[in-house]
């Protein structure tokens, strides 16, 4: 290690739980524990809270270090944003950290924390039952940590800070394509936008052989309103739900679990390899939705679009396969599931025992749509399907970005690859 950087107890590195003043009674940002992600740099607030005088308090730039099991094991370290000079209140089970003057730089104490040598640290230092476990923040003063210069610090906090803004930046335009999907299937399949527009005399907004195919008036159905000529069916007739698909017990294939599956966002968070047992296949084009509670209600929802051409793929048998019959494009399946309409109905067709409640496929055929015609069809399909692909390309580039983030990281904090090593390295990648 080079001779400039020292080893200090990680409590004299950075501040652990400073002082931050807030007034009992009055509303601030509050962050609570579901808001800070593994995969994300930055936690937003959940909330504006009226602060009691308990749980944690910190300033915008703050890391908020999960303390209790299983959070920290998943990795629930990031950075409170906020506007500039935020002060906030969050969750008991928050351990705050940041930089100490003429010490260390609050960036640079970010990256530090997520170093396995301090999370796994934390780790092995829980104290309490099993499930209830928890990080004293006391423990954290015997742990020792190596500590550059502060330049050194700012380096290396902005060569990791560079590739989390990209990341950062994907996530962003990725949620913004996929919205934009969904916000068009809502307004062609469920509001009827386009008509309505033509019935009113106003422009539908979209280019004149488009908005020709929608007609121009509503007419009643057991669905209430719906455009001219467009059929009322159940799901299971324009949707294939839980298709058929070939895989051999004992083949190795790809393999997604409840813990990866989405919440937000159509991509799987990770996938692995795994020998078929048992469990729900799929294949390329095939939406996956979370029938359990409360995995549902969480809207554990994701588009399969990570496999290679003709690869099947497998994973909890708590999963419903959706697969859209032609001329409904592929991507009509995912935009339905994510739907206010259709979670709602799947949740409240749950049946079973409090808390192992679960969405009967056959349950599905009660539910029915409005099916439009072939050429709004594919019409629909030509729009969403270029921004679903452009949202799962930036998705990829972030698992690449934040794989070499995870690997430069360690060896940045110890001193192991100097800061234009590491800049070489990403010139490299990119």
């Amino acid at each position: 290690m080079a001779g400039e950087w020292r080893e200090r107890s990680f409590s004299q590195a950075v501040t652990v739980n400073p002082r931050v003043q807030l007034a009992r009674g009055t509303s601030y940002p509050f962050v609570d524990m579901g808001a800070v992600s593994a995969r994300s740099r930055s936690a937003y607030a959940s909330e504006q809270r009226e602060f009691d005088g308990g749980g944690s308090r910190f300033a915008v730039g703050d890391t908020l270090m999960a303390r209790i099991t299983p959070c920290l094991e998943n990795g629930k370290i990031a950075r409170f944003a906020g506007h500039p000079g935020e002060i906030a209140h969050g969750s008991t089970e928050f351990i705050v950290i940041r930089g100490r003057d003429g010490v260390s730089e609050t960036a640079y104490a970010y990256y530090l924390t997520l170093w396995e040598g301090v999370r796994g640290y934390a780790i092995n230092h829980m104290t309490g039952t099993s499930g209830r476990q928890r990080v004293p923040s006391e423990a954290l003063d015997h742990l020792k940590v190596p500590l550059p210069p502060l330049l050194e610090q700012r380096a290396i906090a902005h060569i990791l800070g560079t590739l989390d803004d990209k990341i950062e930046l994907n996530r962003r335009m990725s949620e913004v394509l996929e919205a934009m999907a969904r916000a068009l299937f809502k307004s062609w399949f469920v509001d009827f936008d386009p008509v309505r527009a033509r019935m009113e005399g106003r422009d539908p907004g979209l280019p004149q052989p488009l908005a020709d195919l929608f007609p121009v008036c509503l007419v009643e159905s057991e669905l209430g309103e719906i455009p001219e000529g467009w059929e009322v069916a159940p799901l299971p007739e324009i949707v294939d739900v839980n298709p058929t698909r070939s895989l051999r017990k004992g083949v190795v294939a790809p393999y997604l679990d409840m813990a990866n599956m989405p919440t937000h966002g159509h991509s799987a968070d990770d996938v692995v390899y795994r020998e078929f047992g048992s469990g729900m296949r799929f294949i390329n084009g095939d939406t996956l939705v979370a029938r359990i509670t409360p995995c549902l209600e969480n809207g554990k929802t994701a588009f399969v679009d990570f496999l290679e051409d003709d690869q099947v793929g497998w994973g909890s048998t708590e999963y419903i396969v959706l697969h859209p019959k032609p001329p409904l494009p592929e991507e009509y399946a995912y935009c339905l599931a994510r739907s206010a309409e259709f979670r709602d109905f799947a949740i409240q067709s749950m049946t079973g025992t409090s808390g192992r409640q679960r969405v009967p496929a056959e349950s599905l055929t009660h539910f029915r749509v409005a099916v439009p015609p072939k050429a709004i069809a594919q019409a629909f399909g030509r729009a969403v399907k270029p921004r679903l692909a452009r949202a799962a390309a930036a998705v990829r580039e972030s698992r690449t970005l934040a794989a070499l983030r995870d690997t430069l990281l360690p060896k940045l904090i110890s001193g192991e690859l100097r800061v234009k090593a590491a800049e070489r390295i990403i010139e490299e990648v990119q």
